[in-house]
């Protein structure tokens, strides 16, 4: 096997050990003898990709963009595509151990030394940029702050999943967000058109 190959395959090998292990035991309550373990490979190994279980971490945080795919297709809402993204998310979460500990890793940041707004700025920014298309093409009130709806709608979903962590283990995610749509596509959406969205996702 080619030796970038080999490299690839064991950074490839120790994400998916420290997603294991920061899942269920949170930044604080991990550590590198933890991932070694799972992981079964050297200290040296690990060292070689990655400096520090922090950035270890970080690396994991990137993971949760992968599920968003922006949807390039002008006649698709913007709306719709933050809608669907939501739901990809509650999938992913319940399907995806390294978007799970991901977002985990992005709740509790406030353990990091260097704790980053980054996550939370980059999904504000892209579900920003939906509904402002949204609300070009007439889809939201002009009077609604598409800034302070995309803030609420990262704040509303973390919240959310974490309460169905707990009350399910994530089983009922996908109905949460649905209600969530429920409640707050009519304050955003002019009556007229708000039989265009589906808040169980397209």
């Amino acid at each position: 096997m080619p030796k970038q190959e080999r490299a690839e395959r064991t950074r490839t090998t120790i994400l998916d050990a420290a997603a294991k292990v920061f899942d269920l035991r949170g930044f604080v309550g991990a550590s590198l003898t933890d991932i070694l373990a799972e992981a079964g490979v050297t200290k040296g190994a690990l060292y070689f990709h990655f400096a520090s279980k922090e950035e270890l971490a970080h690396a994991l945080v990137d993971e949760q963009f992968a599920v968003w795919q922006p949807q390039h297709d002008g006649d698709k809402p913007g709306l719709q595509s933050v809608i669907d993204l939501t739901h990809s998310m509650a999938r992913n979460l319940q399907e995806n151990v390294r978007v799970r500990a991901s977002i985990r890793l992005v709740i509790e940041q406030g353990t990091f030394a260097d704790p980053s707004p980054e996550p939370y700025l980059q999904w504000i920014t892209v579900i920003r940029e939906q509904l402002d298309q949204s609300q070009q093409r007439g889809d939201i009130r002009k009077d609604v702050d598409t800034a302070d709806v995309a803030t609420f709608v990262v704040g509303a979903f973390s919240g959310l999943q974490m309460s169905s962590q707990v009350l399910t283990d994530r089983k009922d995610l996908p109905e949460r967000v649905a209600n969530m749509w429920r409640y707050v596509l009519p304050s955003l959406v002019p009556p007229r058109r708000l039989g265009k969205f589906e808040p169980e996702g397209s």
